[in-house]
C-alpha cells in the first residue's frame, strides 16, 4: 500500500469510526418505544428536520451519477436539481397536512395513513409491500455506490465488495440502535464535509485544469455545444418533454416518498415544515458542483472509462492524499445517510402494518389498544425486518450487482403509483378503495410494460407520468361508477391529541365516521 492509500485508509477508518459514535450517542437518554425509533417522537426541531432532509437528497449519486451524467450527457442532468426544488415547494402544502393527519391518528408511514384512510389493513399491507421493492434497489445502489467512492478515495486499496461491507455494517448498527435521529446527527457531519467539499472543488477544479469559470464556459459553448441544449449529448431522447415530465412525476412523488414522510412526521410541528420547505431549495445549489465537474472532465479526461469516476477521477489526479481522503468521507457519508434511513423506512412500513397487527383502523381487526409490551415488540420486529431489507441489498451488491440496479430505474415511477391511494385519497372523501386499487394496479401496470418493452420515454415522455394518468383516470372512474355508500360506513376511530400547536390549514380529512 503507498503512503497516500495509507493515508486515505486510515482517514476513512478514523471517519466510520466517528459515524458509529455519533449516531449511537444521539440515542442516549431518549425514549426506547416505536415512535422515538421511527419518527424520533415527532420532536426534531427546523435545523435537524434540514438536515435529515438534506442528507437524503445529497446521496453518493450526487458524488457518482451527478457528475458521470453531466460527463456523458451534458444538461438533461438540470432534471436533479428541477424535480428536487420543485417536489419542496409541493411539500410546503402536502408536509404540513400529511403531519397533521398522521400525528391526530398516531400514525408513523405512507402504509399507516393508506390503512386509516381505507379502513383497510390489507391496503397498508399492499402499500408496504410494493413500497419496500421499490425501496429496496434504492438501498443496494448506495451500497455500491459507496464501494466506488471508498475505492477511488483509497487508491484501490479498499476493495469495492469490502467497502459494501463495511457501508452496511455502520448504517445498520447507529440506525438499529438509534433510529432516525441518529440518521439526523450523522447528516450534521456529512453536511458539514459536504459543503466544504463542494465549495472547495467549486473554486479548485477550473482554476486548475482550465483558466477559471470563465474559461470553462467558454470553451462549453465553442467546443461542446451540444452538451448545452436538449436532449443533450447521445442521452438517448431526454429531451424537453422528458424534462417537463421527469421533473413534474418526481416532484410529486417526493413528497409521499417513505423517507420523505419519516422526514415529515418526525417534526415538532407544521410550522417546522414550511420554515424547512423554504430552506431546503438552497441546498440543491451544492449540486451544480459536481454537474460543473463532470462537464469539466471531458476536456481533461476525454477517455474516461466510467463516467461515474469523472469527480473523484479528477480529485484523485491533483489533489494530495489527506483532501481526497475528507471528500472522499463526504462522498461515503452521502451513501451511508439515505441508506440508512431507506432501511428504517422499510423497517417502520413492515413493523406495524405487516407484522403488528396494523393501527387499529381496520373493522375486522380485534385489536382495540396499544400495550407499552405491543409497542416494544413492534419495534423488535420493525429493527429486524430493516436489517433483513439491508442484508437483501448487501447481497445484491455483492453477488448481483446489475439485478437489483435494474429495478432501480423504475423505483421513482412505481413508487409514484402510490400518490393517489396515500395522498390523494386523503384531501378526495369520495375516493373508494375499489378505485384506489384499481388505479394502483393500473399504473403499475402501464409502467412495468412500457419498460419491459423498451417504451420508456414515451413519444418523449416519461413512462411514470403516462402510468400515473392511467391510474387517476381509472381510480376516478371505478369510484364514480359504485355509487356513495356502497362501501362499508368506516368504524368509529378514537382520535389521539395533535402534537404541536399549529394546525395545517389544508388538513386532509378521513371519510365520515360512522355515528
Amino acid at each position: 500500500m503507498s503512503g497516500s492509500a495509507a493515508i486515505a485508509t486510515t482517514v476513512f477508518g478514523l471517519a466510520m469510526i466517528a459515524t458509529i459514535a455519533i449516531g449511537v450517542l444521539s440515542a442516549r437518554g431518549r425514549d426506547k418505544g416505536l415512535a422515538e425509533w421511527s419518527v424520533s417522537s415527532r420532536g426534531l426541531g427546523v435545523l435537524f428536520i434540514w438536515l435529515l432532509m438534506a442528507g437524503e437528497t445529497y446521496t453518493s449519486f450526487s458524488f457518482l451519477g451527478t457528475a458521470g451524467w453531466s460527463y456523458s450527457f451534458g444538461v438533461p442532468i438540470l432534471y436533479l436539481v428541477a424535480y428536487l426544488t420543485v417536489g419542496f415547494a409541493v411539500g410546503y402544502v402536502v408536509g404540513p397536512a400529511i403531519w397533521t393527519y398522521a400525528s391526530r391518528h398516531g400514525l408513523i408511514s405512507i402504509a399507516d395513513l393508506a390503512e386509516h384512510r381505507f379502513r383497510s389493513r390489507p391496503v397498508g399491507i399492499l402499500v408496504a409491500v410494493i413500497a419496500t421493492v421499490f425501496l429496496v434497489p434504492y438501498i443496494q445502489v448506495q451500497i455500491q455506490g459507496m464501494g466506488v467512492v471508498v475505492n477511488a478515495m483509497t487508491y484501490g486499496s479498499v476493495d469495492l465488495k469490502v467497502a459494501a461491507v463495511v457501508s452496511f455494517v455502520v448504517a445498520e448498527v447507529f440506525i438499529l440502535v438509534s433510529g432516525l435521529r441518529g440518521s439526523a446527527w450523522v447528516s450534521a457531519l456529512k453536511d458539514v464535509l459536504v459543503i466544504f467539499a463542494v465549495v472547495f472543488l467549486a473554486v479548485y477544479v477550473p482554476m486548475h485544469y482550465l483558466d477559471g469559470l470563465g474559461d470553462f464556459m467558454h470553451r462549453m459553448v465553442a467546443e461542446k455545444p451540444e452538451w448545452l441544449t436538449f436532449p443533450g449529448h447521445e442521452s438517448g431522447g431526454k429531451g424537453g418533454m422528458w424534462f417537463v415530465s421527469t421533473t413534474l412525476l418526481n416532484a410529486v412523488t417526493i413528497t409521499i416518498f417513505p423517507t420523505t414522510v419519516a422526514g415529515y412526521l418526525s417534526a415538532k410541528s407544521p410550522n417546522a415544515l414550511r420554515r424547512n420547505a423554504v430552506l431546503l431549495p438552497w441546498y440543491q445549489l451544492l449540486l451544480f458542483v459536481p454537474m460543473m465537474i463532470g462537464a469539466t472532465a471531458p476536456f481533461v479526461l476525454p477517455a474516461l472509462g466510467n463516467p461515474d469516476l469523472a469527480l473523484f477521477s479528477l480529485v484523485t489526479d491533483s489533489l494530495p492524499a489527506p483532501l481526497v481522503a475528507l471528500i472522499g468521507v463526504a462522498g461515503a457519508l452521502s451513501a451511508i445517510v439515505p441508506m440508512s434511513v431507506f432501511m428504517l423506512a422499510i423497517g417502520t412500513l413492515w413493523g406495524r402494518t405487516l407484522l403488528g397487527g396494523g393501527n387499529g383502523a381496520d373493522p375486522r381487526s380485534r385489536r382495540t389498544g396499544r400495550t407499552p409490551a405491543d409497542d416494544v415488540r413492534t419495534k423488535r420486529l420493525s429493527q429486524l425486518v430493516c436489517l433483513i431489507a439491508g442484508l437483501i441489498a448487501l447481497g445484491g451488491a455483492l453477488f448481483y450487482p446489475n439485478t437489483l440496479v435494474q429495478l432501480s430505474v423504475l423505483s421513482y415511477e412505481g413508487l409514484a403509483q402510490l400518490v393517489p391511494v396515500v395522498l390523494l385519497a386523503l384531501f378526495w372523501r369520495r375516493m373508494t378503495k375499489a378505485g384506489a386499487l384499481a388505479g394502483l394496479f393500473t399504473g403499475l401496470a402501464v409502467v412495468v410494460a412500457l419498460w419491459a418493452t423498451g417504451n420508456d420515454p414515451l413519444y418523449g415522455v416519461n413512462g411514470g407520468i403516462v402510468g400515473l394518468v392511467a391510474n387517476l383516470v381509472v381510480a376516478a372512474a371505478v369510484t364514480f361508477a359504485r355509487p356513495a355508500g356502497q362501501e362499508p360506513a368506516p368504524r368509529p376511530l378514537g382520535r389521539t391529541p395533535t402534537t404541536g400547536t399549529d394546525q395545517a390549514p389544508a388538513t386532509p380529512v378521513a371519510p365520515k365516521e360512522a355515528p
